[in-house]
């Protein structure tokens, strides 16, 4: 049968976390091996010494790769909503403020391996992470650097006591960066280098390597795994294609039954429009999103006019719909429009494209034109089609007589080193969110110590709105001061953003939970796939 499958989208952002239990996993399926196609690359290299030590990982195809084998206190649920526990039995803040978490683990927790895990062992894995005594530069910390001490009650009681008030904590321990790890394999002060992975997760890994390139990970059930999630198979193989065009191929010809991260624009309306006998597009939606990045202190663009005449001049629309068609959709925030506190903040402030308004913003600010500059991109981590995207900004601005743009394209390995040390004036990047909630678009760029090391810093944002939105434990009740933020933003444009992204998944129509497999801040959860009954 050949069927497209739409997940309808939830609002998410809206429920607070609160003292909360869960069963144990079920039984999963038999032995026979769900093949799952992506074309994430994962590769060792001076930069990139660890991508799968939690204390470094910080990008989503790694991420998915964790959130396998690493055990987490708190969990994402099935659906989009508030985290579930996991290792623990129960969390929740014990004071009126938020800024005190308890947690109380489950009876008989064990690392793969067959050892003990103790609250000890989340202790040490918080604070490996917390303390930044491991020189890394991916901004993965940042996600812990508000607590401020831990201390353990016997082996399954832990208290957090955070330094400021932060009702999305219980978010922040349901990433892998709070994945729990063991004394035995990761050092205190060092990371784990390489691909070896030891956890309490559901499922153990072993992975296939080829010089220093991962080809297939294998994940098998983990026998001592007790937490939230209900295995429904025993066995996946999740394996690595250098093209969307290979990954394609081999789903058509039977070798894996499901592919999923990073299918074309050609790919997906071909899919869409004749998928072929027995495979199944599934739509589902996503709050990943792309933008533009500036350093704010390069002399191209540390003018705020500049800045601001690029805004009014992109055409999202037509950048969106000209390159992924229907799979994309204009974005006027950094906040995606399904997440609670969205506002049309670009859109409100620029309207329509103009090159006249843009021309204008130029001549009060005595900038001569065109302005030259070069829009970096990288060429291998978002998608084939970055480069075409990038293509058409240039032919947007270029076409205004306001800018004389060239753009270059750079291997993820070199362009993430090099944007982080302030080499590029503007670059583009995308965003796949933490946690499903507006903090996570707003935070990582714009607090103190941001992943993308911008030298923008507006005090207001960093002293004020920040933290009072982090008060709120009804995230509804945070929506005014991320509305702020994002008008803020749009009056200073440390960033454009362009276009948010749906969510695609390709499978052969007996593989069941294809649905859930990736929730919408675009997550893999393997353990939802089964074998089923072709209908």
């Amino acid at each position: 049968m050949n069927r497209k499958t739409l997940v309808l989208p939830a609002l998410v952002g809206l429920l607070a976390p609160a003292l909360a239990a869960c069963g144990g996993a079920g039984d999963g399926g038999g032995d026979d091996a769900i093949a799952v196609g992506t074309t994430d690359v994962f590769s060792t290299s001076p930069e990139v010494p660890a991508p799968f030590d939690p204390a470094f990982a910080y990008d989503a195809g790694s991420w998915n790769i964790l959130r396998q084998t690493f055990q987490t206190l708190m969990a994402s649920p099935r659906g989009d909503g508030e985290p579930e526990p996991d290792a623990a039995q129960k969390c929740g803040f014990t004071d009126t403020g938020n800024e005190r978490y308890e947690c109380t683990l489950r009876k008989g927790l064990k690392f793969a391996d067959g050892k003990p895990l103790t609250a000890t062992d989340v202790k040490f894995s918080i604070e490996r992470v917390r303390d930044m005594k491991i020189k890394d530069s991916t901004g993965s910390s940042s996600l812990m650097a508000n607590v401020d001490a831990i201390e353990t009650r016997g082996d399954r009681g832990i208290v957090f006591h955070l330094k400021s008030a932060d009702a999305t904590f219980p978010y922040k321990l349901a990433t892998p960066v709070a994945g729990v790890v063991s004394s035995e394999h990761y050092e205190k002060k060092k990371l784990r280098p390489g691909f070896d992975i030891d956890g309490s997760g559901p499922y153990t890994a072993k992975q296939e390597v080829k010089g220093n390139t991962l080809v297939k990970t294998v994940f098998s059930k983990n026998p001592n795994y007790k937490g939230a999630y209900k295995l429904k198979s025993d066995k996946i193989e999740l394996r690595d294609y250098a093209s969307t065009e290979a990954m394609g191929k081999a789903l058509k010809d039977g070798d894996i039954d499901m592919m999923t991260r990073t299918m074309s624009p050609e790919q997906i309306k071909q899919l869409d429009e004749n998928p072929g006998n027995n495979i199944d597009l599934v739509e589902t939606p996503g709050l990943e999103i792309r933008y533009l990045g500036f350093n704010t202190e390069a002399t191209t663009v540390k003018s705020k006019a500049v800045r601001q005449a690029m805004a009014q001049v992109v055409d999202r629309g037509a950048l969106a719909a000209g390159v992924y068609g229907d799979a994309a959709e204009p974005l006027y925030s950094l906040v995606p429009a399904t997440v609670v506190g969205h506002t049309n903040s670009f859109f409100n402030k620029y309207g329509n494209p103009s090159t006249a308004k843009a021309r204008n913003l130029l001549q009060k600010a005595d900038i001569s034109t065109p302005v030259k500059l070069t829009l970096h991109y990288t060429t291998d981590h978002y998608g084939p089609g970055t480069k075409k995207e990038f293509q058409v900004l240039q032919k947007q601005l270029n076409a205004s007589g306001l800018f004389d743009v060239s753009i270059k394209g750079e291997g993820w390995t070199t362009f993430r080193p090099a944007e982080q040390k302030g080499a590029y004036d503007v670059y583009g990047m995308g965003w796949f969110p933490d946690f499903p909630d507006p903090d996570s678009f707003v935070s990582p760029f714009l607090n103190t110590d941001n992943f993308l090391n911008s030298p923008y810093a507006n005090p207001t944002i960093i002293d004020e709105l920040i933290p009072n939105s982090r008060r709120e434990a009804d995230r509804l009740s945070a929506s005014k001061s991320i509305q702020r933020i994002q008008d803020i933003v749009a009056e200073d444009v440390p960033f454009i953003p362009l276009w948010q992204g749906k969510q695609y998944i390709a499978a052969r129509d007996d593989i069941t939970g294809v649905e859930w497999a990736l929730n919408s801040a675009s997550s893999l959860q393997l353990w939802e796939l089964g074998r089923g009954v072709s209908d």
